[in-house]
């Protein structure tokens, strides 16, 4: 049985929110049916013009996304909560970086999160528990 994100209070989303919300996770869900390689390429694309994400803003999109997918709040939907973040952020016009990495201890497991401010957004984990095999951070100062 999966486990859910916890979340202290279920977010309120305007209809426009929560529609853009629900299209950012159903382009989520397809978009982490790819390999990693492609899943990349898409997002340093995409990222193209953003600033950096506050951590405030990227808090709020991870808030939405959990409220309105229940994939997306259980414990294996990593990916496309994670992706669903940054594509939500990016409709804004910011982007958090979004980051790929294994458990650092046994047992082996992937994870996809997002960060801001150098800090990891909504993990209960120690970022110490994770090492990090690949990100897109927010596109550099000239190529905004």
């Amino acid at each position: 049985m999966s486990g859910v994100v916890p979340h202290r209070a279920r977010t309120r989303l305007t209809p426009g929110r929560r529609l853009l919300t629900l299209a950012a996770v159903a382009v989520a869900r397809r978009l982490a049916r790819r390999p990693p390689a492609q899943i990349r390429t898409v997002l340093a694309r995409l990222r193209t013009g953003a600033r950096p994400a506050r951590y405030g803003e990227a808090a709020a999109a991870r808030a939405a996304v959990v409220t309105v997918s229940l994939r997306c709040a259980s414990d294996e939907g990593c990916l496309p909560r994670s992706l669903a973040t940054v594509l939500l952020c990016r409709a804004r016009g910011s982007w958090p970086e979004w980051t790929v990495g294994v458990r650092a201890h046994p047992p082996f497991a992937a994870h996809a999160w997002v960060e801001a401010e150098g800090r990891m957004v909504g993990e209960d984990a120690d970022p110490s528990y994770f090492r990090r095999l690949f990100s897109v951070p927010a596109p550099p100062r000239g190529r905004r």
